[in-house]
Parts: structure tokens; C-alpha cells; sequence
């Protein structure tokens, strides 16, 4: 059946240690994190897709999609309750893929670091695991878009903050970030548009992990915390102390989006983005986002290879 899904290279310890993350009740009552996934939202294979992969194109397996998936955690993807199949946002959008490709899906856990390497040998037809598009990656690679890169603004669920849309809205505010990553490089040019403009500066605040962060956020010793969207969001359901005030693109001021990942020139991106939109029209590729609760990161078209962040 196409978009049956097989698994191989599962790594032992990073199961057990997404599995602790996995088994908290008050997520498993708003995700499902069983390995059969009985709500997952087939698609129907489209025509005008299989018709735009380049007729070189040869598939790791005849007749099976093969996709690398870092199972970093939920909602985008990680070990189910059986401690083997991987589940999230990621393979249910690999699937739907899948089936609009008339094929079978076959994915591989692989390490963040080694999906470059893998993708570049021909271990795995493409990587559909949260992989922003960069100018320096497309020199490399192809990408067919299909979600946004948000980060998010979440704040104790009954903080009077209402919502945090421009630079304005954090003036004076005590934000955790992550030391060195894009989204403090972001708030960093919030601050110097506040204090140009007159008014407070943000204080940044840092910690070694999230559960400190968290701490401090609940005991208010700040203010708002950022971090990708679907991790916060997956907190929040998590723990039901935090809420959405806001988000933030990663490429801001620009957009900056999602993509599946191939090989640079090897004719599948723009079957990918065919049938990308074809979920779309469809309604599959909203369900699919409902589901796990990310709709705020829904894109209205994908590209194939549009503008990417700019090389550093």
C-alpha cells in the first residue's frame, strides 16, 4: 500500500531519550503519539507529479519513497510508544507524499548532522525533517517548500502580555533565547530598532537548557521565551502553563520556509512541489497541519528553490 511506512537505523539512545519526552499524559491527551496512527490523512496519487519527475530519475528502492527524518522531538517527529516507528508532523507529510507519488514510504531515522552526507551518497531519495531553505544549502541541494520557519513568542498562560507582532511589542520585556541561534540574532536587531526609536531596551536572558528557561518563565523572572514554534507549541500542550502571543519568521523581515530536501540537479524537486500543491488543493496538507497543531506554519503555494537566508 503506498504510503506504508518501514523503519531502519533506529539509534537506541536517542529513542530512549525522546521517548521521556513522549510519555507525558498531558501531551498524549492533544497528540497522538501511537505507532499505528489511525487519524493520519491519506492522499490520492497525482498524475501531474509523477509525470514532472525527470525520466533519469532512479528511486533508492523501485516502488518505495525513501525519506530521512531526525527525530528530534514532538510534534515534528519522534519515537512513537513502541520505541521504533516514528511519528509527527514530518512522516505524516512524508506519507501524504508517498501517496501522491503512487508510492510506498520507507523512512530512516537519521542523526540532524548526517543527513547532508546520506542525501549527497544516494542513501535516501530526500530529507523531510525541518530543513530551512539557505542560499549556502541550494549550492548543494534542491528544495520543494512546504511549511513556514516560525519561531515562537510564548508567555505564562496568564501573563496580561497580549500579543508580540513588531519590535515595539518586546521593548522592556525579559526574553529567553538561545545563545548563538537565528532567532537571537533577530532580537538583536528588535533592540537596536527600540532604543533608535526611544524606547526600552530588551534584556536577554540565557540558559543551559529548556527546563531551566522554563523555570525562570514560571516564576517570573522573565518575561517571554522564544524558541521554533513547534516545540513551544508542543510544551504548551505539554504542560498547560504556557500560551501564544506571537510569531516570528526565521528569515525576518522576510519569510524564510521549510523544504524537503534532494540532491542538487537530480530531477525530483519539482515533482515534490507539484505534488506539494496538489495537498494543498486538496485539503491534506491543511489536515495535516491541524493535526499536530502547527496550522499558523501552513504556506498558501510550495517553490521550488525560492530565495533562501542569506549566506552569514
Amino acid at each position: 500500500m503506498a504510503g506504508t511506512c518501514t523503519l531502519r537505523n533506529v539509534t537506541m539512545g536517542a529513542m530512549l531519550t525522546l521517548l521521556g519526552l513522549c510519555g507525558t499524559a498531558g501531551a498524549q491527551e492533544v497528540f497522538d503519539l501511537s505507532p499505528g496512527q489511525p487519524a493520519r490523512v491519506r492522499a490520492q496519487k497525482n498524475d501531474a507529479a509523477i509525470a514532472t519527475i525527470a525520466k533519469d530519475f532512479t528511486f533508492v528502492s523501485p516502488g518505495k519513497f525513501t525519506v530521512a527524518v531526525s527525530p528530534g522531538g514532538p510534534p515534528l517527529a519522534t519515537y512513537a510508544t513502541d520505541a521504533k516507528t516514528v511519528v509527527g508532523a514530518d512522516p505524516d507529510y512524508a506519507s501524504a507524499i508517498a501517496d501522491s507519488l503512487g508510492l510506498e514510504l520507507e523512512l530512516v531515522p537519521v542523526a540532524w548532522i548526517d543527513w547532508p552526507l546520506g542525501l549527497v551518497s544516494g542513501k535516501y531519495d530526500a530529507v523531510i525533517s525541518n530543513v530551512g531553505v539557505t542560499e549556502q544549502r541550494k549550492e548543494k541541494f534542491d528544495f520543494s517548500t512546504y511549511r513556514q520557519g516560525l519561531h515562537g513568542f510564548f508567555v505564562k498562560s496568564d501573563s496580561a502580555i497580549g500579543a508580540i507582532r513588531e519590535p515595539k511589542d518586546t521593548a522592556g520585556l525579559r526574553i529567553i533565547v538561545g545563545a548563538g541561534t537565528n532567532q537571537e540574532r533577530i532580537l538583536l536587531r528588535w533592540n537596536d530598532d527600540n532604543i533608535g526609536a526611544g524606547l526600552k531596551p530588551l534584556e536577554l536572558q540565557y540558559y543551559d537548557d529548556d527546563a531551566a528557561g522554563l523555570l525562570a518563565l514560571a516564576s517570573a523572572r522573565a518575561d517571554v521565551i522564544v524558541q521554533p514554534h513547534a516545540q513551544l507549541v508542543y510544551i504548551a500542550a505539554r504542560d498547560h502553563t504556557i500560551k501564544r502571543v506571537g510569531t516570528l519568521s526565521a528569515g525576518w523581515p522576510d519569510r524564510s520556509d521549510v523544504a524537503i530536501t534532494t540532491r542538487k540537479g537530480s530531477g525530483l524537486a519539482d515533482a515534490l512541489t507539484v505534488a506539494t500543491n496538489g495537498l494543498i488543493e486538496s485539503g491534506v496538507y491543511a489536515k495535516n497541519l491541524d493535526h499536530w497543531h502547527l496550522s499558523e506554519e501552513a504556506l498558501p503555494k510550495s517553490e521550488t528553490n525560492p530565495p533562501g537566508l542569506p549566506k552569514s
